[in-house]
């Protein structure tokens, strides 16, 4: 069967121009690497291409988070190896002839003014109203909920509030730290075996908007104060889901 002529060997590339072709690969690798690679992935922006693409912040939180993640990781294998933990008191009896020491009280933070709640989800009208009335899906049976939770995050603490959302569902929210203060975030959802990120943000002091649930599961936001101080912060969603948690 016929399929091609073979090549004569002059016809072949010289040993001079396979180093030319590599040489210029690999260049193009190394430029790849240094002004994307490292700039999104790691936050190492020698160039300042990543900076200029937007890259250089990316790579930043992803780094952070990923540093976050195994400091709970190593937190969580500390607590289980160690259950039983000590608590500091407050006062302690010091020892024969020693004054006792003098413990600061704890302040709380106060908590921020409630931002503003959230809009329902925007019903359609007219025909599509109407065939929408006539069609109840899981999502629209239930009812229309309001919830609101404040928590207060010690520095490097973290925590999770989650919604329990359908498919295709859509929930409304607001949130804001107290004055002054930030925090590193991360909007996300899982369930099902699958996961997945919708936003992140680092020193953010307020965010809002709409999640859309990409499926049924767990849907919500994973806070973090980076700050030196305690921070308090206040949730406000609404929509049909059907469970409003902290899991962590």
């Amino acid at each position: 069967m016929y399929n091609s002529d073979t090549p004569t060997r002059a016809e072949l590339p010289s040993s001079a121009q396979l180093m030319k072709s590599t040489t210029i690969a690999i260049v193009a690798a190394i430029a790849i690497l240094v002004a994307i690679v490292l700039p999104s992935e790691y936050g190492i922006d020698p160039t300042g291409a990543g900076s200029v693409l937007g890259l250089t912040e990316m790579g930043e939180i992803k780094t952070q988070l990923a540093e976050e993640a195994e400091r709970d990781a190593a937190m969580d294998a500390a607590a289980q190896q160690n259950p039983a933990t000590n608590v500091p008191s407050a006062a302690s009896t010091p020892p024969s002839g020693q004054a006792p020491t003098a413990v600061a009280p704890v302040v709380a933070p106060v908590a921020p003014p409630a931002p503003p709640a959230p809009p329902a989800p925007d019903r359609q009208s007219g025909i599509l109203g109407i065939i929408g009335g006539w069609i109840v899906t899981p999502a629209a049976a239930q009812e229309q909920r309001q919830d609101e939770m404040t928590i207060t995050l010690a520095p490097g603490e973290g925590a999770e509030i989650k919604l329990t959302m359908i498919e295709g569902e859509v929930a409304a929210f607001a949130w804001a730290v107290s004055a002054g203060g930030t925090v590193n975030y991360d909007t996300h959802g899982d369930g099902g075996g699958q996961n997945i990120s919708y936003e992140k943000g680092r020193s953010v002091a307020s965010d809002e908007g709409t999640i859309q649930a990409a499926f049924t599961g767990r849907h919500g936001w994973f806070w973090r104060n980076r700050g030196d101080a305690p921070v308090s912060l206040t949730i406000r969603t609404s929509g049909t889901y059907t469970a409003f948690e902290r899991l962590v």
